[in-house]
């Protein structure tokens, strides 16, 4: 059953095939994934929710993935755990925690993107994954890569702190250390996505990438017995952890698996 649109320009709104492409061609938009929401009205339940895996692919049909999942089986579905202590020091009825520093394999929440892309990459029939990192996502590509038996290339600023690329290496990946900042990095290898058939995680496979942090709002949601939070903290970097969250809960709205009201506020860190 065909639960994807395809690609959709957040800018103009043209829309795409499913396939290994980032930016419009017409207005240089970012391109998000678009889904069937009327056919995952009939599929997605709370109970075919809850009889998934303990894992983020309890949700695999509101994420990009139309075939098998490749790798990442173990990743998400951390805990949700209620701090107390820190609620009275903040004079707040509730607060709870994300625990991602438990998520498998590189203890990062960038697990939950990268098994999203690396899967997809595996059912677009790429061989070969890479990415521009300044550490977390280095180790997450790597490991995913080892797992789904891919080959992998690692580009990070040829001055990165040696804990971080040792993390890495354990994975046995090839790294490319440029001389460079982290933007010239990652211009490079945009470059190279446009002449090699690799699936660069954050670049040619972005849509489908970013959309592995939705599963942190679907999770929280389910976690509070399906209902929505008053206010949601998110570490901001780049923006797109935060608006992909946004983006889950919303979608769960939409699907009629939210009990009451969706008041959520949502606050960069």
């Amino acid at each position: 059953m065909e639960k994807l649109n395809g690609l959709r320009c957040r800018e103009c709104g043209r829309r795409y095939p499913a396939t290994p492409v980032h930016v419009c061609e017409f207005c240089f938009g970012p391109l998000e994934v678009d889904y069937r929401y009327d056919t995952l009205q009939t599929i997605v339940t709370r109970e075919s929710i809850a009889a998934g895996p303990p894992s983020m692919w309890r949700y695999k049909d509101l994420l990009p993935v139309e075939g098998d999942v490749a790798v990442g089986h173990h990743v998400g579905f951390t805990p949700l755990i209620r701090a107390q202590n820190l609620a009275d020091e903040l004079g707040c009825r509730e607060v709870w925690v994300k625990n991602d520093s438990v998520c498998h394999p590189s203890w990062s929440f960038k697990d939950r993107v990268v098994a999203v892309a690396v899967t997809k990459a595996k059912e677009f029939g790429y061989d070969t994954v890479a990415c521009a990192s300044t550490g977390n996502l280095a180790n997450s590509v790597a490991a995913h890569a080892a797992e789904g038996r891919l080959k992998s290339y690692i580009f990070i600023p040829a001055d990165l702190e040696q804990g971080k690329v040792l993390a890495t290496l354990v994975y046995n990946p090839t790294l490319v250390a440029v001389h460079g900042t982290y933007d010239e990095v990652n211009r490079l290898c945009s470059e190279i996505a446009d002449k090699y058939r690799w699936a660069f995680v954050n670049v040619n496979f972005r849509p489908y990438y970013s959309e592995g942090s939705k599963s942190y709002g679907f999770e929280i949601i389910e976690q509070l017995g399906w209902r929505a939070p008053e206010h949601i903290i998110v570490p901001c970097a780049g923006g797109s952890l935060i608006t992909k969250i946004w983006k889950g809960i919303k979608e769960l709205k939409t699907l009629g698996l939210i009990a009451g009201p969706v008041t959520t506020k949502m606050h960069a860190a």
